[in-house]
């Protein structure tokens, strides 16, 4: 038997809008953000208290999580997932010649709201694939940018960079990040991502 496992895929975010009262955390409207491309969690610790005797260093408080950085890849946002993480008002409805179009402002009314996010990490281990729910319970997305490049003799496949502040919870126990046991499929994966996001 393998003495670790290795990581062969990202796969699945899922987004929900969160909220909090008191020490009660709720998420409402879960749904697929993207198809994933690649992730990074980037943690932010405070420093170690060191404590020294003799001369040499004898205990030490390591440092705290204090928030951090989640940088999304994900091929585009649907119109739904933009709206909802992005905080964005209620489409317009401008009439084009005999028909009407949806538009989404970027405006004084956009409050970007807190969210939990989640996605699957998929594993090898002894040939063996697992995979592995990962939720970041509490982030808040940056406003996104936008870079597109024009078509030249083949398609260069253009993605999309999203990041996000990492923050504790409104738990008792503040959580921030949230790994579930790896399942035996990314369906499995999926719907334990939504429980926790329910």
């Amino acid at each position: 038997m393998a003495n670790g496992r290795v990581i062969t895929g990202y796969s699945m975010p899922r987004v929900a809008l969160y909220s909090a009262e008191g020490n009660t955390v709720t998420y409402t409207n879960v749904q697929p953000l993207a198809r994933g491309v690649d992730v990074s969690i980037e943690p932010e610790t405070a420093d170690s208290n060191d404590f020294y005797a003799d001369n040499v260093l004898a205990e030490t408080a390591s440092g705290q999580f204090s928030g951090g950085t989640l940088t999304l890849n994900v091929d585009g946002l649907k119109d739904a997932a933009r709206t909802l993480i992005m905080g964005l008002p209620t489409a317009t409805e401008v009439t084009v010649g005999s028909e009407t179009v949806d538009v989404y402002d970027y405006d004084n009314r956009q409050v970007i709201p807190y969210v939990g996010v989640g996605f699957v990490v998929r594993y090898m281990e002894d040939g063996v694939t697992s995979y592995m729910p990962v939720v970041l319970p509490k982030v808040q997305f940056a406003v996104e940018g936008l870079e597109a490049a024009t078509q030249e003799d083949e398609i260069d496949w253009q993605t999309q960079e999203l990041t996000a502040s990492i923050m504790r919870d409104d738990t008792t126990e503040q959580k921030w990040r949230r790994v579930a046991a790896a399942q035996t499929t990314e369906a499995k994966a999926v719907a334990v991502i939504e429980a926790l996001l329910a």
